[in-house]
């Protein structure tokens, strides 16, 4: 129940944080990848604070203390390359992107509900997690979503009375 605690959070907090960046965006007075700069800029300090903490004051059993010394080769690389460069950067530079270009209620959605869909598959592909008729049914459900929502038409007109 924890998990789906925070991942509620997660999503309330990256819900409320597309919608100001979208209005940020499409102010024009910033570009996406400036957005994306102060948005790391002002995270990193807190992220890495929060992490300060879990280690040394809460003793976390979920992080090693000396994990930068003892972590493998291919641990570094997954790291760096799939959660630094493929998900830290390149998926933050094409959603800002998308955002500075689009409706939030049309991106946000898409690109968030394209992510799990795409964990799910590569987890039971890559991981050998179970895949189960009922998260086979969800991903079907999820891309439906995605078409639906990628396919609508931009505005809906009102006749005047």
């Amino acid at each position: 129940m924890k998990a789906i605690v925070f991942a509620v959070l997660a999503g309330l907090c990256w819900g409320i944080g597309e919608v100001v960046t979208r209005a940020v965006l499409h102010s024009k007075e910033v570009g996406p990848l400036a957005a994306i700069a102060v948005r790391s800029t002002v995270a990193l300090p807190l992220i890495w604070l929060a992490y300060l903490g879990a280690v040394h004051v809460f003793a976390s059993p979920s992080e090693p203390q000396r994990w930068a010394s003892t972590a493998s080769a291919g641990t570094w690389a997954m790291l760096v390359l799939g959660s630094g460069l493929v998900a830290g950067a390149a998926a933050m530079i094409f959603f800002y992107v998308a955002l500075s270009l689009g409706e939030v209620s049309r991106v946000k959605p898409v690109a968030f509900a394209l992510a799990p869909a795409t964990a799910v598959v590569l987890g039971w592909l890559a991981l050998g997690e179970t895949m189960t008729l009922r998260k086979a049914a969800a991903v079907l459900l999820i891309l439906i979503g995605i078409y639906l929502l990628s396919t609508a038409p931009q505005k809906v007109g009102v006749a005047a009375g």
